[in-house]
């Protein structure tokens, strides 16, 4: 069984539905992205599968349990979100945030630690904002944001990760060290991550499992080297493309197929 997946989903927004009749089960140990174009439902799921967003019928189970009948602070300890548009409280430190991931571990009778000092410390790093400790987080760019919200959901220390499009506000070299790192955390640590990517090169190289969007409904799901094909890209995103190997890594790669230069615009250049 796997320890997050939702059965019958219907996903609506004031009464209008995005997604309906969803079965979603999420691989455990798997690093799962979902793709599909802008609209299509996969953002929403994302936020159902974290308890944001309550669906209008159907469940969400986490370790087979109906996940809104779950204590709050019980879920934090099992799953961790990163979702889109945060905003941090005025004034706060990066510090001070990052260390908020560690409150689904204090109550009465556990307060602040040096064990959690330490993983403060070490999810700063791991996501390079170490050095922005003391700063406070609306003087950040919308990058270092985004590291500072990703380090404080690394504080969580959940066995489940979901990340609402992570590398958005990134340049691509930030990009690629984020993924590198959640590739880390799913092969080193065994972490199962669940990730909205916008770009399918990065999602077929990074995950194991892929899950396919449009109009709200799952089209393919299953590992990137056996469901990426030109014709899946063709009915999802409604490209022409050639998908060949990608020589460093050997997953699938996705390569547009080039534009056909008309007559007239080939006289204009003339």
């Amino acid at each position: 069984m796997s320890r997050l997946a939702a059965h019958d989903v219907t996903l609506a927004y004031q009464g209008d539905p995005v997604a309906e009749h969803l079965d979603v089960a999420i691989p455990d140990g798997s690093f799962t992205a979902i793709i599909g174009p802008n609209a299509c439902g996969k953002s929403t799921l994302l936020r159902a599968l974290g308890r944001v967003l309550r669906p209008a019928r159907g469940t969400v189970h986490l370790d087979g349990r109906d996940i809104t009948s779950l204590p709050a602070r019980k879920v934090a300890q099992q799953l961790g979100l990163l979702p889109q548009g945060s905003t941090a409280p005025d004034g706060i430190t990066v510090a001070d945030l990052v260390a908020r991931g560690r409150y689904p571990y204090q109550g009465l009778f556990r307060q602040w630690s040096s064990r959690d000092e330490q993983v403060v410390g070490e999810s700063m790093a791991a996501t390079g904002v170490a050095e922005l400790a003391d700063r406070c987080v609306d003087e950040l760019s919308g990058g270092q944001r985004q590291r500072v919200w990703l380090a404080m959901c690394l504080a969580q220390q959940t066995p489940l990760l979901l990340l609402d499009e992570p590398t958005t506000y990134l340049d691509v070299a930030h990009q690629v060290e984020l993924l590198n790192l959640c590739a880390e955390l799913h092969e080193t640590e065994g972490r199962t991550l669940v990730a909205v990517l916008h770009d399918l090169n990065q999602a077929a190289r990074y995950a194991t499992h892929l899950i396919a969007m449009r109009d709200g409904a799952v089209v393919a799901e299953g590992d990137p080297s056996e469901i990426v094909t030109a014709e899946l890209v063709q009915r999802v995103f409604g490209l022409r493309c050639r998908v060949i190997e990608d020589p460093e890594s050997g997953t699938p790669l996705v390569v547009p197929l080039a534009r056909v230069r008309t007559a007239a615009g080939a006289a204009l250049r003339a």
